[in-house]
């Protein structure tokens, strides 16, 4: 068998609330989706499409690449599962790759850690390279080299290789992260699920950290989000070709294109912005974000159209929403007065808090962030409105 252009099931997973749209990325990537879960979709390909997999997908965590599935029903049957696979085809003994990261998910009546189940795993596959070679390779928390997953529910094991390593989602910009920011790939969901087109405005005000603009400005000029990155988990396995990785790259930078797009962020607080400007700035698109500090109703609003996108603090501590009852009734303003012909959103984890913007929402897609149900409120705001203000000398 070679994985690298032999098929097997392969799972990526994401936050819930998301498989829809990282199934249409799948899709586009001319993948099939075989299924789709509550916090996962799974599609099929060989370990040199994980590469392309990795590279692309703006909303997937992690690129698992299935290699065995058998039953066990306590930890006995688990450590002979693992055992009796040929690991020193897939890993490394010796060298700077030979480092084995076990990781874990459990939902099984003999397990009650996780952790047994990553050291009973991690040595089922370390004896195995002692009895077949004489040597083993080290292991360890860390995850950036090579990642085996355990998958074990009732008494069915998935065994995958973790081609990403490293959660998708740290694509490598956010050096200056902030408080609560929001997560690279719930922020890409969120702009696929307005439909924006990456060529009208990308107005985001409350930019904090400019997770929504970086990444909105990824998606306008069509690059690749992990051609942030440089480490992933499929670099470290045997057989990697570095010259089938260095074409992988190569046809994705080759796809990039200039956009007309205007992409505003601001943010009431001047650290935040420059914090904003220097993520930009790593990720390569400082130059297509309009950056100021300035309140949020003082946001510059481009007169072509396009689409404005505010996520708010929701109030998670005791006491915060009353004092932000007023904020959602002044952002509602702001849609009304400021801007007319837009598509509107809101992003809040507080859905009596989202009724104070006192608009009527076209849709609401439920999304999560970490384990908070949050909504994306979209509005339409008439252009009218706008157009009137602006006959009276107003925004």
């Amino acid at each position: 068998m070679n994985p690298w252009t032999e098929t097997a099931p392969i799972l990526l997973t994401c936050p819930k609330g998301i498989p829809p749209w990282l199934s249409a990325e799948v899709r586009a990537l001319g993948y099939p989706v075989l299924a789709e879960g509550e916090a996962a979709c799974e599609t099929e390909g060989s370990l040199g499409d994980t590469m392309r997999l990795n590279l692309h997908l703006r909303t997937a965590h992690r690129v698992l690449w299935r290699l065995a599935a058998f039953r066990a029903e306590d930890p006995q049957g688990l450590y002979a599962g693992v055992r009796a696979l040929p690991w020193e085809e897939f890993l490394h003994e010796r060298g700077e790759h030979a480092y084995l990261s076990v990781t874990a998910t459990a939902d099984t009546p003999s397990i009650s850690d996780t952790r047994y189940v990553n050291r009973k795993t991690k040595d089922a596959i370390v004896d195995r390279f002692v009895d077949r070679c004489g040597l083993r390779p080290d292991s360890g928390p860390a995850r950036d080299r090579a990642v085996v997953h355990v998958y074990w529910k009732g008494g069915e094991v998935h065994l995958y290789l973790d081609t990403s390593g490293e959660p998708l989602s740290r694509r490598g910009y956010r050096k200056i992260p902030l408080t609560a920011p929001m997560q690279e790939t719930l922020a890409a969901a969120v702009i696929l699920a307005t439909g924006w087109n990456g060529r009208t405005s990308f107005v985001n005000p409350m930019c904090g950290s400019g997770t929504l603009a970086i990444e909105a400005a990824l998606f306008a000029q069509g690059k690749a989000p992990g051609l942030l990155r440089s480490n992933y988990g499929f670099i470290h396995l045997k057989g990697f070709d570095p010259a089938a990785w260095r074409k992988v790259r190569a046809a994705a930078h080759a796809v990039q294109r200039e956009t007309a797009s205007r992409i505003v962020a601001t943010d009431i607080d001047p650290q935040a912005v420059a914090a904003a400007r220097q993520n930009a700035r790593t990720a390569g698109v400082e130059a297509m974000i309009e950056f100021a500090a300035c309140p949020f109703a003082a946001t510059p609003i481009p007169e072509r159209s396009g689409i404005v996108v505010l996520n708010p603090p929701y109030g998670e501590r005791i006491g915060e929403q009353s004092r932000l009852t007023g904020l959602y009734r002044e952002i509602g303003d702001f849609f009304k007065k400021r801007c007319g012909g837009y598509q509107g959103y809101l992003f809040t984890g507080n859905a009596s808090l989202g009724k104070q913007v006192g608009l009527r929402t076209k849709r609401r897609i439920t999304f999560y962030n970490g384990e908070i149900e949050c909504r994306l409120m979209e509005y339409e705001l008439y252009a009218g409105t706008r157009r009137k203000e602006t006959a009276h000398g107003g925004a």
